[in-house]
């Protein structure tokens, strides 16, 4: 089979048709502010409730630490800063006596989506306008006065479904620049036995992390090239009506991209046009591992963002629970 390395560049008039058709811009009025996770019913987490059977959970991010992928690759990310703020030092040299209690505190420095991690929904602009039409310099200095993480801090829970497509592929990592078809994703599910349906958290497997994670490293995962889905797995996502879509790569996309007209233009659709809150950096290891063993790819998912209002991203530790 011929793996998509160098796909015929497509220019930006595909782009704009491609946005335009999956614009769910008013589909849920015109006030809305959580896209896409309007998929999810209450019935919808019941149903997710009853997949879990051998109690087993498995978290899906990557530890908060200077160890992290950020290299200066991309904007101003840096990994964490975590500082102590008091330590047991010092408690034992008497510091803290006058106070009456011997106690430890700290703090940490991150930029927000620097590891496993949500777009918010006015994270990335169309033009001058972010998702539902509002105007793009609604994010201000402020901060998101529209589509701002909070507005979904009780809405990322559902059913996730885990698709791996590097182990459908017999690869342990599939290669930068390498892209995942719409044809892998169906091939993929077909080959686990499961269906991807309205309203699921949809999480792709390529495999790149944890080949960094195994070589010692990063090299340029936070910004450089990497396998991820291709720009025509928009129209996928917008068909399936899925809640969520996520990966264990820093931008979901492949890179480089498929266009010479523009950066990222997966995010331009996915996010502004469907409305998708997007999971970034997700360590999918011991979960894959899990699944392969007892062929059973679907799971309750939980991630709820951080609620910092106005925010747009948030740092998350998510959970897959079989």
């Amino acid at each position: 089979m011929t793996r998509r390395f160098d796909a015929k560049k497509f220019n930006m008039a595909h782009l704009r048709a491609t946005a335009q058709k999956c614009s769910n811009w008013g589909r849920w009025g015109p006030h809305d502010e959580i896209g896409t996770l309007n998929y999810v019913t209450p019935q919808d987490i019941i149903d997710a409730a009853r997949l879990v059977r051998k109690g087993k959970a498995f978290s899906l991010a990557l530890n908060f630490d200077r160890n992290g992928p950020q290299r200066g690759l991309w904007g101003n990310r840096f990994n964490p800063i975590h500082t102590m703020l008091a330590t047991g030092t010092d408690a034992v040299a008497g510091n803290q006596d006058s106070g009456g209690l011997r106690y430890a505190d700290d703090m940490v420095s991150l930029p927000l989506q620097c590891g496993t991690q949500w777009d918010a929904l006015g994270h990335i602009f169309y033009d001058d306008k972010m998702w539902n039409g509002y105007d793009a310099r609604l994010v201000d200095a402020n901060g998101a006065q529209k589509n701002g993480i909070e507005k979904t801090k009780d809405r990322m829970i559902g059913r996730g479904v885990l698709l791996d497509v590097a182990r459908h592929l017999g690869r342990a990592c599939l290669e930068d620049g390498e892209a995942v078809t719409i044809d892998d994703l169906e091939a993929t599910a077909g080959s686990q036995k499961v269906e991807v349906r309205r309203g699921d958290f949809v999480i792709v497997r390529t495999g790149q992390m944890e080949q960094r994670l195994a070589s010692g490293e990063w090299g340029g995962y936070a910004g450089g090239d990497a396998p991820g889905l291709a720009f025509e797995t928009c129209e996928w996502i917008h068909k399936k009506e899925i809640a969520a879509i996520c990966t264990d790569t820093w931008g979901c996309e492949v890179r480089p991209n498929e266009t010479d007209d523009c950066t990222q233009p997966w995010h331009w659709v996915v996010i502004p046009m469907i409305g998708i809150t997007m999971g970034e950096i997700f360590h999918l290891k011991e979960l894959a591992g899990d699944c392969a063993a007892d062929r059973v790819y679907e799971f309750l998912f939980c991630g709820p963002p951080l609620p910092i209002t106005k925010a747009v991203g948030s740092p998350i530790n998510p959970q897959a629970i079989k």
